[in-house]
């Protein structure tokens, strides 16, 4: 595993390219993530001889031995905005806990992924161990309902999310974790360090062109601050928008949406939001070509409106007031989901008074998009089921099993 991460080191630069090529994710931001991948599979290979059994004090004379056995044969689907980074959440604690895995990633990214498996078999695993394919939908569909597939990981939209579990309830009632969509809401009260807020707000939110499923796309300013707030954030998305370039070129960290499905998927939404809430800047196409789109800030969307429900999944953010803490607390909760969240202030009871009170799987305070490799990652309500990451990410690989043993005879 140490020297499979140390080839995906080595290839960062032209693995990531083909990323660039296939859709659009800037270098910049492929090359940090393969960064990632490598740095969790290093992360994985600390675990593989870490995992403990138990052992129960004698009730009755039964003593009682617990352990843990890899789960067996895995599969593995990865969404397009975050290719390696999703290979290496699933593939890693996979073959850290003796497991083998057939990995799927997207149909639009899957130059860089076919690349990385000729890296597996330089690095040493046996064949078999890891497997990569390549495919659309229906692929994953017969993945999910494979019989003799005893875990699936899923990252990707609820809608396909739900598809993958009633398949593996359908199959052989396979373990199933999804990583799903997200609409997360960040909570910014007066108190905050304003620039601090406005850089997770533009820099952080826009990165990637707002196609994380993480991004605090539901922003909610008390009322104090919220016309400052606005102003400033206009002027920086604006000059965002700005230096946009192309994804090949380094340095360029804001380029276009990954395809024209996509690109038309949230035209869709910005041209319904213009007729639900106050369009502040952005809301067209960037230049004539490609599929750029301007940074796009609306303000007090309605509370069913589009773009304030549905996950966009592009350069658009929706801003709202509140007037009190309980306030902001009941409209970051009134939603399906529950992937990520933020919170931006200066008192710290507050803020872990109101981490405790969102039903999210994470909570980010001032900051955002924040995950680390010994944490758990992964949402509540249909954003998900399951963890990936840490002790968590390894346990989901592995089954209990109980073994009594009679001492009384």
């Amino acid at each position: 595993m140490h020297r499979f991460a140390d080839l995906i080191d080595k290839h960062a630069i032209e693995l990531g390219a083909w990323e660039a090529k296939s859709m659009g994710q800037p270098v910049m931001i492929t090359q940090w993530m393969y960064k990632i991948a490598s740095d969790y599979f290093r992360y994985m290979a600390g675990w593989t001889d870490k995992v403990p059994g138990e052992q129960w004090p004698e009730v009755d004379g039964i003593y009682k031995i617990v352990e843990y056995e890899p789960v067996g044969v895995c599969a593995g689907i990865g969404a397009w905005n975050g290719a390696m980074m999703f290979f290496a959440l699933k593939v890693a604690p996979a073959v850290a806990t003796g497991c083998t895995i057939v990995y799927k990633g997207s149909e639009k990214s899957p130059i860089g992924l076919i690349q990385v498996g000729e890296l597996a078999k330089e690095a040493g695993f046996p064949p078999g161990v890891i497997n990569i394919i390549t495919g659309d939908g229906k692929v994953g569909a017969a993945m999910a309902s494979h019989m003799d597939i005893d875990k699936i990981g899923f990252t990707g939209s609820v809608f396909a999310g739900k598809k993958v579990q009633k398949l593996a309830a359908q199959s052989n009632l396979k373990r199933v974790t999804l990583e799903l969509g997200g609409k997360s809401p960040s909570l910014i009260f007066a108190d905050a360090d304003i620039e601090n807020a406005l850089q997770h707000h533009s820099q952080s939110f826009l990165m990637n062109s707002g196609q994380a499923c993480v991004a605090a796309s539901r922003t909610f300013v008390q009322e104090d601050i919220v016309d400052d707030f606005v102003t400033q954030l206009k002027i920086r998305f604006e000059q965002l928008s700005n230096i946009m370039g192309h994804p090949e070129q380094q340095g360029i960290l804001y380029g276009p949406l990954a395809d024209s499905k996509q690109f038309e998927r949230v035209m869709e939404f910005i041209e319904v939001g213009k007729k639900e809430a106050s369009l502040v800047t952005g809301g067209v196409r960037k230049g004539t070509r490609g599929f750029n789109v301007e940074s796009t800030i609306f303000l007090n969307p309605g509370d069913d409106a589009h773009i304030y429900r549905e996950e966009i999944f592009g350069p658009v953010i929706s801003i709202r007031t509140f007037k009190t803490e309980e306030e902001a607390i009941r409209m970051a909760n009134d939603t399906n989901y529950g992937l990520s969240a933020c919170v931006f202030t200066a008192s710290t009871p507050r803020a872990l008074r109101i981490a405790k009170k969102i039903r999210s799987g994470m909570v980010n305070i001032n900051t955002s998009q924040h995950a680390g490799l010994e944490a758990p990652m992964g949402g509540s309500k249909q954003s998900g089921l399951g963890r990936e990451g840490g002790k968590m990410g390894v346990m989901s690989y592995l089954e209990a099993k109980t073994i009594c043993i009679n001492m009384n005879v």
